[in-house]
Protein backbone atom coordinates (compact mmCIF):
# COMPACT_ATOMS: atom_id res chain seq x y z
CA UNK A 1 0.00 0.00 0.00
CA UNK A 2 1.28 3.05 -0.94
CA UNK A 3 1.93 6.21 1.09
CA UNK A 4 2.42 10.40 0.44
CA UNK A 5 4.45 13.31 1.74
CA UNK A 6 1.92 15.77 1.88
CA UNK A 7 2.19 17.24 5.20
CA UNK A 8 4.14 17.00 8.33
CA UNK A 9 0.86 16.06 10.30
CA UNK A 10 0.55 12.83 8.37
CA UNK A 11 3.39 10.90 10.25
CA UNK A 12 4.31 9.99 13.59
CA UNK A 13 6.82 11.35 15.93
CA UNK A 14 8.89 8.26 15.47
CA UNK A 15 8.49 8.18 11.44
CA UNK A 16 10.06 11.54 11.37
CA UNK A 17 12.97 10.53 13.65
CA UNK A 18 13.22 7.44 11.31
CA UNK A 19 13.89 9.51 8.43
CA UNK A 20 16.28 11.61 10.15
CA UNK A 21 18.17 8.83 11.44
CA UNK A 22 18.01 7.49 7.70
CA UNK A 23 19.01 10.72 6.71
CA UNK A 24 22.36 10.71 8.57
CA UNK A 25 23.31 7.53 7.27
CA UNK A 26 23.07 8.81 3.92
CA UNK A 27 24.80 11.69 4.58
CA UNK A 28 27.66 9.82 6.16
CA UNK A 29 27.72 6.38 3.11
CA UNK A 30 26.03 7.97 0.09
CA UNK A 31 27.63 4.76 -1.82
CA UNK A 32 25.46 2.39 0.24
CA UNK A 33 22.43 3.20 -0.93
CA UNK A 34 23.65 3.91 -4.92
CA UNK A 35 21.41 1.65 -6.35
CA UNK A 36 18.73 1.19 -3.77
CA UNK A 37 16.25 2.47 -6.37
CA UNK A 38 16.94 0.93 -9.46
CA UNK A 39 14.93 0.67 -11.82
CA UNK A 40 12.59 3.36 -10.15
CA UNK A 41 11.15 6.38 -12.08
CA UNK A 42 10.00 9.55 -10.42
CA UNK A 43 8.28 12.79 -11.79
CA UNK A 44 8.98 16.09 -11.05
CA UNK A 45 6.39 18.31 -11.17
CA UNK A 46 7.49 22.39 -11.05
CA UNK A 47 4.42 25.15 -11.31
CA UNK A 48 7.04 27.49 -9.89
CA UNK A 49 10.83 28.20 -10.21
CA UNK A 50 13.34 26.67 -7.52
CA UNK A 51 16.87 26.11 -6.92
CA UNK A 52 17.67 23.84 -4.10
CA UNK A 53 14.09 22.00 -4.33
CA UNK A 54 15.05 21.11 -7.63
CA UNK A 55 18.82 20.48 -7.80
CA UNK A 56 18.23 18.06 -4.17
CA UNK A 57 15.27 16.21 -5.51
CA UNK A 58 16.75 15.41 -9.19
CA UNK A 59 20.04 14.71 -8.12
CA UNK A 60 19.25 13.16 -4.66
CA UNK A 61 17.03 10.70 -6.91
CA UNK A 62 19.51 9.64 -9.06
CA UNK A 63 22.16 9.23 -6.36
CA UNK A 64 19.60 6.44 -5.41
CA UNK A 65 19.77 4.80 -8.95
CA UNK A 66 16.35 6.05 -9.74
CA UNK A 67 15.17 7.92 -12.97
CA UNK A 68 14.11 11.43 -13.38
CA UNK A 69 11.72 13.33 -15.64
CA UNK A 70 10.94 17.11 -15.35
CA UNK A 71 8.00 18.86 -15.97
CA UNK A 72 7.96 22.58 -15.90
CA UNK A 73 4.52 24.38 -16.03
CA UNK A 74 4.87 25.00 -19.97
CA UNK A 75 4.91 20.89 -20.09
CA UNK A 76 1.89 20.36 -18.19
CA UNK A 77 -0.35 23.14 -16.97
CA UNK A 78 -1.67 21.20 -14.18
CA UNK A 79 -5.58 21.33 -13.78
CA UNK A 80 -5.85 23.44 -17.62
CA UNK A 81 -4.73 21.28 -19.93
CA UNK A 82 -6.09 18.60 -18.99
CA UNK A 83 -7.98 17.49 -15.44
CA UNK A 84 -5.29 16.40 -12.31
CA UNK A 85 -7.40 12.94 -12.72
CA UNK A 86 -5.88 12.54 -16.15
CA UNK A 87 -2.59 13.33 -15.01
CA UNK A 88 -2.86 11.12 -11.86
CA UNK A 89 -3.74 8.41 -13.72
CA UNK A 90 -1.42 8.84 -17.07
CA UNK A 91 1.48 9.64 -14.55
CA UNK A 92 0.57 6.18 -12.45
CA UNK A 93 1.40 4.06 -15.24
CA UNK A 94 4.89 4.98 -15.54
CA UNK A 95 6.36 6.64 -12.69
CA UNK A 96 6.56 5.04 -9.26
CA UNK A 97 6.60 8.75 -7.53
CA UNK A 98 5.44 12.45 -8.12
CA UNK A 99 7.41 14.75 -6.59
CA UNK A 100 5.48 18.03 -7.03
CA UNK A 101 5.67 22.14 -6.13
CA UNK A 102 2.95 23.91 -7.04
CA UNK A 103 0.35 26.94 -5.20
CA UNK A 104 -2.62 25.49 -4.34
CA UNK A 105 -2.35 22.71 -1.62
CA UNK A 106 -5.67 21.12 -3.32
CA UNK A 107 -3.42 20.51 -5.98
CA UNK A 108 -1.04 17.88 -4.57
CA UNK A 109 -4.31 16.03 -2.07
CA UNK A 110 -6.25 15.98 -5.08
CA UNK A 111 -3.04 14.24 -7.26
CA UNK A 112 -2.71 11.91 -4.09
CA UNK A 113 -6.02 11.01 -4.20
CA UNK A 114 -5.99 9.64 -7.54
CA UNK A 115 -2.68 8.59 -8.33
CA UNK A 116 -1.40 4.90 -7.38
CA UNK A 117 1.98 6.68 -7.20
CA UNK A 118 3.52 7.85 -4.31
CA UNK A 119 3.49 11.82 -3.78
CA UNK A 120 5.60 14.29 -2.54
CA UNK A 121 4.57 17.74 -1.45
CA UNK A 122 7.71 19.47 -2.58
CA UNK A 123 5.61 23.11 -1.29
CA UNK A 124 2.45 24.51 -1.54
CA UNK A 125 0.85 27.84 -0.40
CA UNK A 126 -0.24 26.34 2.90
CA UNK A 127 3.01 23.72 3.61
CA UNK A 128 6.67 22.97 2.84
CA UNK A 129 7.32 19.88 4.75
CA UNK A 130 10.01 18.61 2.83
CA UNK A 131 12.31 21.87 4.10
CA UNK A 132 10.69 21.10 7.50
CA UNK A 133 12.67 17.44 7.64
CA UNK A 134 16.29 19.53 6.07
CA UNK A 135 15.76 21.99 8.80
CA UNK A 136 15.34 19.73 11.64
CA UNK A 137 18.35 17.18 10.39
CA UNK A 138 20.63 20.43 10.63
CA UNK A 139 18.92 21.42 14.38
CA UNK A 140 19.84 18.00 15.05
CA UNK A 141 23.27 18.14 13.95
CA UNK A 142 23.84 21.29 15.77
CA UNK A 143 21.80 21.30 18.89
CA UNK A 144 22.06 17.55 19.48
CA UNK A 145 18.33 17.38 20.17
CA UNK A 146 15.09 19.20 20.24
CA UNK A 147 13.66 18.47 23.62
CA UNK A 148 13.20 21.32 25.74
CA UNK A 149 15.26 23.50 23.35
CA UNK A 150 13.53 26.90 21.80
CA UNK A 151 12.64 27.59 18.23
CA UNK A 152 11.26 31.35 17.43
CA UNK A 153 10.17 31.86 13.97
CA UNK A 154 10.13 35.51 12.68
CA UNK A 155 8.29 36.58 9.44
CA UNK A 156 5.23 35.62 8.17
CA UNK A 157 3.26 32.78 9.63
CA UNK A 158 3.68 30.61 5.72
CA UNK A 159 4.02 27.90 4.60
CA UNK A 160 7.63 26.95 6.25
CA UNK A 161 6.13 28.41 9.39
CA UNK A 162 3.27 25.76 9.14
CA UNK A 163 5.86 23.00 8.59
CA UNK A 164 8.16 23.72 11.21
CA UNK A 165 5.90 24.49 14.12
CA UNK A 166 4.18 21.11 12.98
CA UNK A 167 7.60 18.99 13.34
CA UNK A 168 8.45 21.10 16.04
CA UNK A 169 5.15 19.79 18.01
CA UNK A 170 5.96 16.07 17.14
CA UNK A 171 9.42 16.22 18.33
CA UNK A 172 9.02 17.88 21.17
CA UNK A 173 10.60 21.29 20.61
CA UNK A 174 9.43 24.57 21.95
CA UNK A 175 8.01 26.98 18.91
CA UNK A 176 7.16 30.63 19.09
CA UNK A 177 6.01 31.93 15.85
CA UNK A 178 6.71 35.65 15.85
CA UNK A 179 5.00 38.13 13.36
CA UNK A 180 3.21 41.33 12.29
CA UNK A 181 -0.42 40.97 14.06
CA UNK A 182 -1.84 40.85 10.67
CA UNK A 183 0.21 37.66 9.09
CA UNK A 184 0.18 35.26 11.94
CA UNK A 185 0.03 31.30 11.47
CA UNK A 186 -3.31 29.73 9.97
CA UNK A 187 -5.45 29.53 13.26
CA UNK A 188 -5.84 25.55 12.52
CA UNK A 189 -2.23 24.95 12.19
CA UNK A 190 -1.93 26.60 15.12
CA UNK A 191 -4.57 24.45 17.19
CA UNK A 192 -3.16 20.87 15.19
CA UNK A 193 0.19 21.85 16.49
CA UNK A 194 -0.98 22.41 20.04
CA UNK A 195 -2.97 19.01 20.11
CA UNK A 196 0.05 17.20 18.61
CA UNK A 197 2.49 18.75 21.38
CA UNK A 198 0.24 18.48 24.04
CA UNK A 199 1.80 14.79 24.40
CA UNK A 200 5.27 15.76 23.78
CA UNK A 201 5.62 18.59 26.12
CA UNK A 202 6.15 21.31 23.26
CA UNK A 203 4.79 24.80 23.84
CA UNK A 204 3.19 26.60 20.70
CA UNK A 205 2.96 30.06 21.66
CA UNK A 206 2.28 33.34 19.20
CA UNK A 207 3.72 36.77 19.73
CA UNK A 208 3.81 40.06 17.94
CA UNK A 209 6.92 41.50 19.76
CA UNK A 210 10.02 40.13 18.50
CA UNK A 211 12.77 40.92 21.28
CA UNK A 212 10.27 39.05 23.03
CA UNK A 213 9.14 36.20 20.93
CA UNK A 214 13.26 35.94 20.16
CA UNK A 215 13.89 35.49 24.01
CA UNK A 216 16.24 32.78 25.01
CA UNK A 217 16.11 31.04 21.77
CA UNK A 218 18.40 27.95 20.77
CA UNK A 219 16.85 28.61 16.80
CA UNK A 220 16.26 32.27 14.88
CA UNK A 221 14.51 31.28 11.68
CA UNK A 222 13.17 33.87 9.42
CA UNK A 223 12.30 33.87 5.77
CA UNK A 224 11.50 36.44 2.89
CA UNK A 225 9.20 39.35 3.39
CA UNK A 226 8.06 39.75 -0.21
CA UNK A 227 7.87 36.91 -2.21
CA UNK A 228 7.39 36.18 -6.07
CA UNK A 229 3.65 37.40 -7.15
CA UNK A 230 3.08 39.59 -3.65
CA UNK A 231 5.33 43.08 -5.57
CA UNK A 232 1.87 44.83 -5.15
CA UNK A 233 1.86 44.69 -1.58
CA UNK A 234 5.15 45.23 -1.29
CA UNK A 235 4.89 48.69 0.71
CA UNK A 236 1.96 47.12 3.05
CA UNK A 237 4.30 44.19 4.11
CA UNK A 238 7.33 46.59 4.61
CA UNK A 239 5.61 48.53 6.92
CA UNK A 240 4.07 45.80 8.70
CA UNK A 241 7.98 43.87 9.20
CA UNK A 242 8.99 47.56 10.79
CA UNK A 243 11.32 45.99 14.05
CA UNK A 244 11.27 42.26 12.51
CA UNK A 245 14.78 42.34 10.72
CA UNK A 246 17.13 39.99 11.99
CA UNK A 247 20.24 42.01 12.58
CA UNK A 248 22.76 41.35 15.47
CA UNK A 249 21.15 43.25 17.93
CA UNK A 250 17.85 41.28 18.24
CA UNK A 251 20.19 37.95 18.10
CA UNK A 252 21.29 39.20 21.18
CA UNK A 253 18.04 38.58 22.80
CA UNK A 254 18.85 34.77 22.00
CA UNK A 255 21.01 32.62 23.74
CA UNK A 256 24.73 33.02 22.93
CA UNK A 257 24.56 29.64 21.51
CA UNK A 258 21.63 30.23 19.23
CA UNK A 259 22.35 29.32 15.62
CA UNK A 260 20.60 31.14 12.85
CA UNK A 261 18.22 29.84 9.61
CA UNK A 262 16.80 31.07 6.75
CA UNK A 263 15.01 28.62 4.16
CA UNK A 264 16.43 30.99 1.15
CA UNK A 265 16.70 32.86 -1.25
CA UNK A 266 17.49 35.88 1.28
CA UNK A 267 16.84 39.47 0.33
CA UNK A 268 19.79 40.70 2.60
CA UNK A 269 19.18 44.16 3.74
CA UNK A 270 15.73 43.26 4.48
CA UNK A 271 14.66 40.37 6.62
CA UNK A 272 18.50 39.96 7.41
CA UNK A 273 21.59 41.47 7.46
CA UNK A 274 25.04 40.70 6.40
CA UNK A 275 25.93 40.60 9.52
CA UNK A 276 23.99 37.82 10.56
CA UNK A 277 23.78 35.67 7.22
CA UNK A 278 27.89 35.87 6.78
CA UNK A 279 27.97 35.18 11.02
CA UNK A 280 29.27 32.07 12.95
CA UNK A 281 25.89 31.22 14.57
CA UNK A 282 24.65 31.28 10.66
CA UNK A 283 24.14 27.43 9.76
CA UNK A 284 22.02 28.84 6.01
CA UNK A 285 24.12 26.51 3.73
CA UNK A 286 24.20 23.58 5.99
CA UNK A 287 20.23 23.49 5.44
CA UNK A 288 20.76 23.95 2.31
CA UNK A 289 22.76 20.61 1.72
CA UNK A 290 20.70 18.94 3.98
CA UNK A 291 18.16 19.01 1.74
CA UNK A 292 19.46 16.76 0.07
CA UNK A 293 19.88 14.20 2.00
CA UNK A 294 16.76 14.48 3.83
CA UNK A 295 14.56 14.24 0.83
CA UNK A 296 16.76 11.52 -0.43
CA UNK A 297 15.47 9.45 2.83
CA UNK A 298 11.81 10.40 2.37
CA UNK A 299 11.71 8.79 -1.50
CA UNK A 300 13.35 6.04 0.17
CA UNK A 301 11.18 5.52 2.38
CA UNK A 302 8.11 6.01 0.30
CA UNK A 303 9.45 3.20 -2.55
CA UNK A 304 11.26 0.76 -0.85
CA UNK A 305 8.42 -1.14 0.40
CA UNK A 306 5.94 0.34 -2.23
CA UNK A 307 3.90 -2.65 -4.39
CA UNK A 308 3.41 -2.62 -7.54
CA UNK A 309 0.09 -2.69 -7.58
CA UNK A 310 0.20 0.86 -6.40
CA UNK A 311 -3.29 0.63 -4.91
CA UNK A 312 -4.87 4.05 -3.92
CA UNK A 313 -4.92 5.03 -0.26
CA UNK A 314 -6.65 8.41 -0.34
CA UNK A 315 -8.26 7.32 2.97
CA UNK A 316 -7.03 7.22 6.69
CA UNK A 317 -5.04 10.54 5.51
CA UNK A 318 -5.41 12.82 8.37
CA UNK A 319 -7.92 15.82 7.57
CA UNK A 320 -7.02 19.62 7.40
CA UNK A 321 -8.56 22.72 7.07
CA UNK A 322 -7.51 24.44 4.83
CA UNK A 323 -9.02 28.11 5.21
CA UNK A 324 -6.60 30.37 2.92
CA UNK A 325 -4.00 28.08 1.49
CA UNK A 326 -6.48 25.84 -0.98
CA UNK A 327 -8.96 28.84 -1.87
CA UNK A 328 -5.90 31.30 -4.17
CA UNK A 329 -3.75 30.48 -6.07
CA UNK A 330 -1.72 33.25 -5.56
CA UNK A 331 -2.21 33.10 -1.41
CA UNK A 332 0.26 35.30 0.43
CA UNK A 333 1.70 32.57 1.54
CA UNK A 334 2.75 31.03 -1.18
CA UNK A 335 6.99 31.21 -1.26
CA UNK A 336 9.59 30.71 -4.53
CA UNK A 337 12.65 28.31 -3.05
Amino acid sequence: MKRDFLTIADWSEKELLQILDLSKKMKANPKKFAKSLEGKSVALIFEKQSLRTHVTFEIGIKQLGANTVYLSNADISLGKRESIYDTAKNLERWVDAIVIRTFAHKNVTDLARHAGSCIVNALTDFEHPCQAVGDFLTIQEHLGSFKGKKFAWVGDGNNVCHSLMLLAAKVGMNFTAVTPAGLLPDTNIVNLAKEIAAPTGARIELSTNPPEGVRDADVIYTDVWVSMGQEADREIKMKAFSGFQLNAELMKNAKPTAVFMHCLPAHRGEEVTDEVMDSPQSIVFDEAENRLHTQKAIIYTLLKGQSREKLNTGSGRRKLTHSRGTTRNNSRTARKR
